[in-house]
């Protein structure tokens, strides 16, 4: 199981020395995320600033981009690193596709993101290849690509491609099409085990694939304290509150205050949201432990599920790095 890190919502200029101190502090990977910064900015800075960490978005938001935007900054990101940018993807929700990004909603989000994924295979077929682009599909035609437009070949072509979900058809498609899958940080062991990961490898078994050529990457929420305890709370509330989130209540009974919780969201009660968890939810949303005891018994709550573990908490260099340190050479 590798350790990874979650860089902090930051501006670019801190970047550089986060990179250098995740890579120094001994992490796997470090992950961008799209919530107040574009997710891709960020990686052409720490491939510039590092050697050896992996890094990739965790996530950018699919259907905010055309294929060709993914597949061009991708193919870049991969080229500058040597091989070390790894491509994840998310489709967001209806509402902030609509409401944010100004873009349509699909009828069919899974069937939309595969063709993203094919359609970004066959870019990159066509420029390390010379393979005709001769893309058509439901939601796109992509027939178009002259010597001016062409990328060219690149050292490190074979871009692994994870995608994010919380239910089971994206779960699916990460099994029969892609390199890994990145689990929500909403998830528990139970839905993780019952749920997604056999809807993983029923995906892989179309494509003649088993679960274990799917890395999963697990982001986890971890307490060692009451007020990160608070935090997580907090959080778990807001994510419970949404209605494509749903299953994973549903699954261990909780569905009714998932609905009361929907209800607070949608008059923006969000004070009144975390005392609506319990500790026996949170102890299934979150590992509440010692400090001491945290790098074993995240190992023993995420064995045979996690390839990857990235903590909720994002890595910020001068906080706690000896423990960050400790935490990542327990994983090695």
């Amino acid at each position: 199981m590798k350790l990874d890190a979650a860089l902090p919502p930051t501006g670019l200029k801190d970047v550089p020395a986060i990179a250098k101190a995740a890579e120094e502090i001994g992490f796997d990977a470090l992950w961008t995320q799209e919530t107040q910064h574009d997710p891709f900015l960020p990686c052409a800075l720490i491939a510039e600033h590092t050697t050896r960490l992996h890094f990739g978005t965790a996530v950018a938001v699919s259907f905010a981009r055309s294929p060709a935007n993914i597949a061009y900054t991708a193919w870049d990101l991969a080229a500058q690193s040597n091989g070390r940018f790894i491509l994840g993807l998310g489709t967001q929700v209806k509402a902030h596709i609509e409401r944010r990004f100004g873009q349509p909603w699909p009828e069919s989000p899974v069937k939309k993101l595969r063709e993203q994924i094919e359609v970004i295979r066959a870019f990159w077929d066509c420029w390390q290849n010379g393979t005709k682009l001769n893309f058509r599909g439901e939601y796109y035609k992509i027939t178009l690509m002259s010597p001016f437009f062409n990328a060219g070949t690149i050292e490190h072509p074979n871009i692994p491609i994870y995608i994010a979900g919380v239910n089971t058809g994206l779960a699916k498609l990460a099994g029969e099409l892609c390199e890994g899958f990145l689990v929500h940080p909403f998830n528990t062991p139970r839905y993780l085990k019952e749920v997604m990961l056999p809807a993983i490898e029923e995906g892989a078994k179309k494509t003649d694939r088993k679960r274990e050529d799917v890395s999963v990457s697990v982001t986890a929420f971890v307490a060692t304290t009451p007020e990160e305890m608070n935090f997580a709370r907090a959080q778990i509330s807001f994510y419970a509150s949404t209605p494509s989130y749903r299953p994973v209540m549903d699954l261990h009974g909780w569905s009714g205050v998932a609905e009361t919780l929907s209800a607070h969201a949608a008059k923006s009660e969000w004070a009144e949201m975390p005392m609506l968890i319990t500790d026996e939810m949170l102890s299934e949303f979150c590992l509440v432990t010692e400090e001491s005891k945290l790098a074993d018994e995240l190992k023993k709550r995420y064995e045979g599920i996690a390839d990857r573990l990235t903590l909720y908490t994002p890595f910020v260099p001068q906080e706690k790095d000896e423990w960050w340190r400790g935490l990542a050479e327990q994983f090695r």
